[in-house]
Parts: C-alpha cells; sequence; structure tokens
C-alpha cells in the first residue's frame, strides 16, 4: 500500500486487532462491544476470531455550542459523562441541556442499532470496547466508565490506530488498551485506511444482523452434532 495506508479497509483492520486480542481472549466468553458506526465493522471481524458476543454501545460526543467541531466531552447511554477542559468555560445549564440533546440522538441509535434491546450482560465478564481507531478517544472514556459501572471482569480497549495521544482517562480507566498501529505522524483515524467510507445505518445493521445468523447458525450445528 501506498504511503501510511496500512489497512485496505475496517474487516482487514479488524482481522488484524483479532491477531493481537486472540491469544489472551479468545474463547473467554469475552463480549465486544463496538461504537458504531465504523467500530461495529472492526468488531465483527474481532468477535468472529475470538468466538465472542458482539453488540454496540452508544456514546456521542458533546459539542461546543459556538464550535460544533470542538468536542467538549461525551456521554453514553446510562448517562456515565466525560468532561474535557473545553467544558469549564461553560455554565452548568449550557452543559445540560448539551448533554439531553445528545440523549436524544443517543436513544435514537439504541432504537436503530439494538431494536431498542438492552445491553448485553456484562458483570463478571471480560469485556472488549473496539472502535476503529482513537483519536481523542473522548467518546469511549464513558463507555469504559459504563462498563465498569456494570462490573465488567475486565475492560480492555481495542483499536487498529491512535496516535501516541489521547485522553489519558482511557490509560487510567482501562485494565488494558491494545493498538495495532502508532503512527509517529498520526493526523486521522482514516489516514490508516485506503477505504474510510462513512459507514450507514444500513450497513451497521447488516453487520450486526449477519454476526447474529452465524452465531445461531453455529449454535444450531452444535446442537445437531
Amino acid at each position: 500500500m501506498d504511503g501510511d495506508k496500512m489497512f485496505l479497509d475496517r474487516r482487514e483492520a479488524g482481522s488484524e486487532l483479532a491477531k493481537l486480542l486472540a491469544p489472551a481472549y479468545k474463547d473467554k466468553g469475552a463480549l465486544i462491544l463496538t461504537i458504531p458506526r465504523g467500530g461495529v465493522v472492526v468488531g465483527y471481524e474481532v468477535a468472529r476470531e475470538l468466538h465472542a458476543g458482539l453488540s454496540v454501545v452508544i456514546t456521542k460526543k458533546l459539542p461546543h455550542p459556538l464550535q460544533e467541531e470542538l468536542a467538549i466531552g461525551a456521554v453514553a447511554e446510562d448517562g456515565s459523562l466525560f468532561l474535557t477542559s473545553y467544558a469549564r468555560s461553560l455554565d452548568p445549564e449550557t452543559i445540560r441541556h448539551i448533554i439531553d440533546t445528545q440523549k436524544k440522538e443517543i436513544r435514537s441509535r439504541i432504537r436503530r442499532f439494538r431494536q431498542g434491546k438492552p445491553l448485553p450482560e456484562m458483570a463478571g465478564r471480560i469485556t472488549i470496547i473496539v472502535d476503529d481507531g482513537i483519536a481523542t478517544g473522548s467518546t469511549i472514556v464513558p463507555a469504559i466508565k459504563l462498563c465498569k459501572a456494570r462490573n465488567a471482569a475486565k475492560v480492555i480497549v481495542a483499536a487498529p490506530v491512535s496516535g501516541v495521544k489521547y485522553a489519558k482517562e482511557i490509560d487510567e480507566l482501562a485494565d488494558e488498551v491494545i493498538v495495532a498501529e502508532q503512527p509517529h505522524d498520526f493526523y486521522a483515524v482514516g489516514q490508516v485506511y485506503v477505504d474510510f467510507h462513512h459507514l450507514s445505518d444500513k450497513e451497521v445493521t447488516d453487520v450486526l444482523a449477519a454476526y447474529e445468523r452465524e452465531v445461531n447458525g453455529e449454535q444450531m450445528y452444535q446442537r445437531g452434532k
């Protein structure tokens, strides 16, 4: 591949990431929690290799009211919250309004991507949070908090790529962080992918449905043996 392109697409990235995770976590009854949209394709490949459960955890960035591309933090579907230093300049009422707005989108995504179903049980279970890359990491921090609150046995954060620097809370809160590639000149997650197209809702739901069919088919095969 040319230049700094390390993965053809998210599927290849997921396969490479799975190789790093398999020695410790294959056949351990792990749960792969992916962050949609891009993380779902990566997580699918990881879950297949690890023979793990697969679902989505919904988190949303909290945009600054005057500069939408600037994140002041993120919130997870259970209300777990992460605020960056950019939030300090805002009054509590403004922050509450931003959180409430994003929670509406979170509820919408739960309906779209999980058909409104609750998260799988993770108490006492190895839980691996997977995304297609870590830029600032702000959306991952509340996901870790959610898993900790639900008493996951171990919380691992895994991604094909990240910079050397990201939210320090990821290293502080997660039991382990596994990243396949950390380019010295990292500037964006998409830089390592040849194909980094924006996934549609249908692509996400199709991937999740395909994995559910695979799991159900394997279970039927095992019962028939």
